[in-house]
């Protein structure tokens, strides 16, 4: 990435970004404004990327102290908006990373200060329009609407409040469209409070993390480290895996590989893995949520089990692929995934929500609360459950991130940044599922719209969490959002789940149609 910014630039940048933590700490201070301060202004510091260099350094320039309310906005939000404008004219991705790194210190001063004030609530949304109103011209297209055009959409905001009736504490949702971007959130953070979740807020992400991984095993490809039709047993020996699995049936999920969560068969009859929330071990993975699981280990209890069909033969969805794909990535990078992921993908792209925890229990700041409801001695009980230890699901669903940090990697995934176009081609042709109108690429789901047209996802589910992540095959549209519920052994809210992706999904992409130049099969 090349972005020349000049010393008054880089104060822009500063003076933006700092700026805001100060209107929140000037709009509702509540006699602690150091400390609202202090914690906005280490939320900024912990930036990465371009912007992490700019911000570190304090700016000198700012002469905010002491100034009004009114005062300070008229400096701090023209400053945003002008350096969205100019991060947005040399690298657009960029200019996304800073309006996350903002958000995510306005969202943690607001917390800071317990109960926060309407004053507060109204700076948010003036930082966030000002953030949103950046223009930026693309040479071939035109100029793209302002953000803040989107916001008008009530539709979105009604969906999502009817998505929290169906049975969510919580919900985040990011539309970036033709329209602009719209960010809203409905329900609540944290059960007997009030405060909506955060719009930009961390989340345990499932699934999605296959993506990830899936791209991170296809740039080795690209360079030649690893072939897809390579049986996967040349790179991990030491597993003894059947020779006829290959890498690329690893991310396509057709090695009939047995899942270590454990696996439902068509007679209905059930194969137990390691203990996870659901089922009949529910209460024995709540009393071990902290125990750690290393991935060799998932890997040979799935190896323990028959194999559900001959490789290549088949299609079933298992975590066990996935782990094996990890373990593959560390082998040929000599490297651990964290640090290989933060290399090639999170850093590049600017990520500096997105966390690969490994068997870390904690997840950054703002972040909603997570819920799991038991039954003890005949007594319903929920427990507050967002710090645990998903080293049981590991690269099948471990990953920490934001809607933000969820749409610019789709984008950029799908738009060409991430890989050469004959692998992203592979990474998006369906291979057949059996799920209706649902077939699945590498590391990605292949969705038919009702109108015929075609939808990149990976959504994913983790104890208490969901996350969304859709796209159009070009990018340019995505859909990114994220939930927080109670969980409980039977799965109570899978249905309200099933129920909100389809709702989201013919909201925003209901009227995308099958391209008149490639005739339906």
């Amino acid at each position: 990435m090349t972005i020349t910014l000049s010393d008054q630039d880089k104060s822009t940048l500063r003076i933006a970004a700092y700026g805001a933590v100060t209107l929140m700490t000037a709009a509702g201070a509540a006699g602690k404004p150091h400390e609202i301060a202090t914690h906005g202004s280490i939320a900024l510091g912990s930036a990465t990327g371009l912007i992490g260099h700019v911000l570190a350094e304090y700016p000198k320039a700012k002469d905010l102290a002491g100034k009004s309310v009114a005062e300070i906005a008229d400096r701090v939000l023209p400053a945003l908006t002008a350096a969205m404008n100019l991060l947005k004219q040399q690298d657009p991705a960029e200019a996304g990373n800073f309006r996350s790194a903002v958000l995510i210190a306005v969202e943690t001063a607001q917390m800071q200060q317990g109960r926060p004030s309407p004053a507060s609530a109204v700076m948010v949304r003036k930082i966030t329009e000002a953030l949103d109103a950046a223009r930026v011209a693309v040479a071939d297209r035109g100029a793209v609407p302002e953000a803040a055009a989107g916001q008008d959409r009530p539709e979105l905001q009604k969906a999502i409040e009817e998505i929290i009736d169906s049975g969510f504490v919580g919900m985040s949702l990011r539309v970036n469209d033709e329209r602009g971007e719209w960010v809203g959130s409905a329900g609540v953070a944290e059960l007997g409070g009030t405060a909506k979740p955060p719009v930009n807020g961390h989340a345990r992400i499932g699934s999605n993390t296959k993506t990830f991984t899936a791209t991170l095993v296809l740039q080795l490809v690209a360079e030649g480290t690893i072939e897809l039709d390579t049986p996967a047993a040349d790179y991990l020996p030491e597993f003894g895996l059947d020779r006829r699995i290959t890498v690329r049936m690893l991310l396509q999920h057709t090695s009939g590989l047995f899942n270590f969560i454990g696996e439902v068969y068509e007679d209905g009859s059930i194969v137990h893995g390691i203990p996870v929330p659901y089922g009949i071990t529910g209460k024995e993975w709540l009393d071990k949520r902290f125990h750690t699981y290393r991935p060799e280990e998932l890997v040979r209890v799935a190896l323990s089990k028959p194999a559900r069909f001959e490789p290549g033969t088949g299609w079933s969805y298992s975590n066990t692929n996935y782990v094996l794909a990890r373990l593959l990535i560390e082998k040929v990078t000599g490297r651990s995934l964290a640090k290989e992921m933060q290399r090639r993908i999170l850093g590049p792209l600017g990520l500096s929500g997105t966390v690969v925890p490994d068997a870390s229990p904690e997840i950054p700041e703002p972040h909603a609360h997570a819920y799991y409801r038991y039954e003890d001695a005949g007594e319903q009980k929920t427990i507050d459950v967002t710090r645990q230890n998903l080293s049981w699901s590991s690269t099948g669903g471990d990953m920490i991130s934001t809607t933000q940090d969820l749409h610019t990697f789709i984008s950029a995934l799908l738009g060409g940044k991430l890989l050469p176009a004959p692998l992203l081609a592979e990474m998006c042709t369906p291979h057949p599922t059996g799920i209706p109108n649902m077939d699945y690429g590498l590391g990605v789901f292949v969705v038919n719209t009702d109108g015929g047209g075609t939808v990149i996802s990976h959504n994913g589910g983790t104890v208490g969490y969901a996350a969304l992540m859709y796209s159009t095959p070009d990018g340019s549209k995505t859909l990114t959002g994220v939930l927080n519920c109670v969980d409980d052994a039977d799965l109570s809210i899978a249905t309200a789940w099933q129920s909100a992706q389809q709702r989201l999904l013919n909201e925003v992409f209901g009227d995308e149609q099958a391209d008149p130049a490639q005739p339906a099969d």
